[in-house]
């Protein structure tokens, strides 16, 4: 790595992150007075502790909690890691969409607690198919266009809105499912709101692999305790911090931010980190730079 000093907030999986050598480990908020490069997933960055800071390579495609204006003030360069995680995280946000609809970890508490009845049952509660279902997806990018790959194979009728254009609401009132797939930015924090919410046809699945902001989340929480819709949640308004009253319902599936926790995804997502600080090193062009 020549004279650059790299610091990471934590070691990366995958046979690439050797290729950078001895570098320095240590949390985010920890002074770094000679640290030119900084390898960190999301984390907020105190410009003021790295004075001669030059890269904050991102472990991750979502940036937003990293202050882009100071970074800018200061000439800091951000990268992040696009593209290498759509797949892991179309497959989750399909998954999530099955678990919610057809009730799989009820079903499972059920079975693990002894209280599976010993005979079928026409009064038993019933789960909703996603085969067949429309499909709203919100935000159609590189991930959500994988989503509607992955529906067409259930053949789902898909419908979708973008950022600038389309009828949101109106998706929201005509979908059995709807995925979120918007990054959070000023213009989509709170973007679902409860007026939106209200908007879903009874019934409705909610799913999120997008980040926890973009939706009013103590409004979400009531429509889960009426139960009048289900969800399928990976992201929260304020990781690792969810609401108590999601614990026990059984019409909502929660995962632990995990729509990139695949062997093959992480090890891809650490090669474009690595490629990113190579580059910086060698004074190329960063591959996949944001600022």
């Amino acid at each position: 790595m020549g004279r650059v000093k790299v610091r990471a907030t934590r070691v990366l999986p995958g046979p690439a992150w050797h290729e950078l050598g001895d570098i320095e480990l240590a949390a985010v908020d920890a002074p770094g007075p000679d640290v030119d490069v900084l390898v960190t997933p999301n984390e907020g960055v105190e410009l003021d502790l790295y004075p001669v800071l030059r890269l904050i390579a991102n472990y991750g495609v979502g940036y937003d909690r990293i202050d882009l204006d100071a970074c800018r003030t200061r000439g800091v360069a951000v990268t992040n890691t696009p593209g290498v995680l759509d797949a892991a995280t179309a497959d989750l946000a399909v998954a999530l969409m099955l678990a919610a609809r057809r009730g799989l970890v009820a079903g499972d508490r059920l079975v693990r607690a002894g209280a599976w009845a010993s005979h079928w049952s026409a009064r038993q509660e019933l789960a909703r198919e996603v085969s067949g279902a429309t499909l709203g997806i919100v935000g159609l990018g590189r991930i959500g266009s994988a989503v509607a790959r992955r529906a067409r194979g259930f053949d789902m009728e898909i419908r979708h809105v973008r950022r600038s254009e389309g009828d949101l609401d109106e998706l929201l009132r005509t979908s059995d499912i709807v995925s979120l797939h918007v990054p959070l930015t000023v213009e989509t924090t709170g973007l679902i709101t409860r007026e939106r919410l209200a908007l879903l046809r009874d019934g409705a699945t909610l799913v999120n692999t997008a980040r926890g902001g973009v939706i009013d989340e103590e409004a979400l929480v009531d429509e889960l305790v009426s139960g009048r819709i289900t969800a399928g949640l990976d992201v929260f308004a304020h990781e690792p911090s969810v609401p108590q009253a999601l614990f026990d319902l059984p019409n909502v599936v929660l995962t632990p931010h995990i729509a990139s926790a695949t062997v093959e995804t992480r090890s891809a997502m650490t090669r474009v980190v690595v490629d990113n600080v190579l580059a910086f090193a060698r004074g190329e062009t960063l591959p996949t730079r944001v600022l």
